[in-house]
């Protein structure tokens, strides 16, 4: 049978453009996957890959995470016991650090050492929200890793947020970005990848990536 694809649906997040991308993806990889958006805890406590999307505020994502019942139970068994494959895409990726400091302090999922910060780029003309393709740059981690070193030097991806992920130390960085300073772009460790741009509307680069993580098997 193939391999399973959850795209956890929580209330937030383009379900339909990650949906199609995933799909996309994996039929351009030959890959055999069934792609499921889902709000059922059994779903994701089965599937082979779980994926985290996220648009919005941080304290909005979270309450509606933990509305639906047993849902963080399952990713945290699934994805931090059994070690399937996980990705979490922008206020996806937020939730896994320890807090988010967006509208008051919100707890995260505490996988990743950091916090998420209100975006306060070094050049004061710079706008926020940061939108637009930026290029992403790849650590000596990244360019190691099976998922993110699918990028290549000078690859762009769309970015939308005005809070991005500060971390305690770059243990998990896997590639940045830069807009007034440096900017997380991707974290990762062991089979958890997460990345502040969205793959879905990243065209050929979101597609390069996806297809990685569609076959990773860490």
């Amino acid at each position: 049978m193939p391999d399973t694809v959850a795209i956890i649906d929580y209330g937030s997040g383009n379900l339909r453009s990650a949906e199609k991308a995933f799909a996309r993806a994996a039929k351009d990889s030959g890959l055999e996957r069934t792609i499921t958006v889902t709000s059922d805890p059994d779903v994701v406590a089965k599937a082979d890959h779980i994926v985290l999307p996220g648009v919005g505020a941080f304290g909005d994502c979270r309450k509606g995470l933990l509305a639906i019942d047993g849902m963080r139970e399952a990713i945290n068994t699934r994805v931090h016991h059994e070690g399937r494959p996980f990705m979490g895409i922008c206020v996806g990726m937020h939730l896994l650090a320890k807090e988010g400091h967006e509208h008051g302090t919100h707890k995260g999922m505490g996988w990743i050492d950091g916090n998420v910060e209100k975006m306060t780029p070094d050049d004061p003309s710079l706008k926020i929200p940061h939108m637009g393709w930026n290029v992403v740059e790849l650590t000596d981690a990244g360019l190691k890793h099976p998922v993110a070193g699918a990028l290549e030097a000078g690859d762009h991806a769309y970015f939308v947020h005005s809070y991005h992920m500060v971390l305690e130390s770059d243990d998990s960085l896997l590639g940045f970005t830069r807009h007034g300073g440096r900017v997380t772009a991707i974290v990762g460790f062991e089979n958890i990848i997460g990345t502040q741009f969205h793959p879905e509307k990243s065209q050929r680069v979101g597609l390069k990536l996806i297809s990685s993580f569609l076959e990773w098997r860490p």
